[in-house]
């Protein structure tokens, strides 16, 4: 039942169509050999810049607004190239089973960043991992699971339930927990994961219907979510911004994660405004990163929809459900 009306047959056996070729799909797609899904994955990538004029309307507009100093040249073929991308960490994840073993190998971190997480795990106060969609955000958690135990990240259910299983058994092989945004249980477990100085992955790079803050991206006021402040706030965690690239363009050269420790005032005299500082901060570190690797990121997304209450702010809070921040 939705909304006190049962879903149309028509509707549900639309969806059951859907999720049969899904799983079908997938079983498929997870036999492949690593080189192999990132090919499939590349040429999935190059139909869509062809068979999605919508999408590639709106990416192509997203980076006018964030690139105006590239031609439109340069910014058509960050958009080829983020679709290639997109379609290969897709295939990255569904063959992750055939890898797994060679993680380690096949997503590095860069120097330094190992010793921020164990200094952090050994503070023994929790640890919020801020990310984004920015290169691979499912091989960056699995890999930052290797450091950092108990594990867990936050993400919004899809409508598809057998996906979302599927993602989640996938995440469990790699030590990784999810914490669903709609499951009530959800702010206990975050709760025993803090207590037992865990770490938590939240993703803050898209406009989300969460509640938030508004902070530049691009040099526009974007609506990001604050969970990831308030957590670290509450629990006094160390924060570490972590953000993805792929380490070379040849098929198979694998991700570096680049990890930033973000500092905070734990007893700020204005929380709100530390907050919104926290806020700000890890967005600055994300464009950054999306600046040196512009084809790694999702410029589908529509990330400036929401507006500010107030024309030209950069930062104010305005709350749109109570849920937490996540996928």
């Amino acid at each position: 039942m939705i909304g006190g009306m049962a879903v149309p047959l028509r509707k549900r056996l639309r969806r059951g169509a859907r999720s049969l070729a899904l799983r079908v799909l997938a079983a498929l797609l997870g036999r492949l050999p690593l080189r192999a899904a990132l090919a499939v994955g590349a040429l999935a990538g190059r139909l869509a810049w062809h068979l999605a004029p919508g999408t590639r309307r709106l990416m192509l507009a997203h980076l006018a607004l964030a690139f105006p100093e590239k031609s439109e040249a340069e910014r058509r073929a960050v958009a080829r190239a983020s679709l290639v991308h997109l379609g290969q960490v897709a295939l990255e994840v569904a063959a992750l089973r055939r890898y797994r073993d060679r993680l380690e190998a096949y997503v590095s971190i860069a120097p330094g960043g190992a010793e921020l997480v164990e200094r952090a795990m050994a503070r023994g106060r929790g640890l919020v991992f801020v990310a984004g969609h920015i290169g691979n955000w499912e091989l960056l958690a699995q890999r930052l699971s290797r450091l950092a135990q108990p594990n867990a990240v936050v993400a919004k259910r899809n409508a598809d339930a057998w996906l979302n299983g599927a993602v989640e058994r996938l995440r469990a092989e790699g030590g990784l927990e999810t914490f669903w945004r709609e499951d009530p249980a959800t702010g206990r477990r975050l709760l025993r994961l803090f207590k037992r100085g865990g770490g938590l992955g939240i993703l803050v790079d898209q406009d989300t219907k969460v509640q938030g803050v508004f902070a530049p991206f691009f040099g526009r006021p974007a609506f990001t979510p604050r969970a990831a402040a308030d957590l670290a706030l509450r629990f006094g965690a160390t924060a570490l911004v972590v953000t993805s690239h792929r380490r070379g363009p040849g098929r198979g050269a694998g991700h570096e994660l680049e990890v930033v420790e973000l500092p905070y005032d734990p007893a700020p005299p204005d929380r709100e405004a530390e907050v919104l500082r926290f806020t700000a901060a890890a967005l600055a570190i994300q464009e950054a990163a999306i600046r040196r690797h512009p084809a790694e990121w999702v410029w589908m997304h529509r990330r400036w929809k929401t507006e500010p209450p107030l024309k030209g702010s950069l930062a104010s809070a305005v709350p749109k459900s109570r849920e937490l921040s996540g996928t």
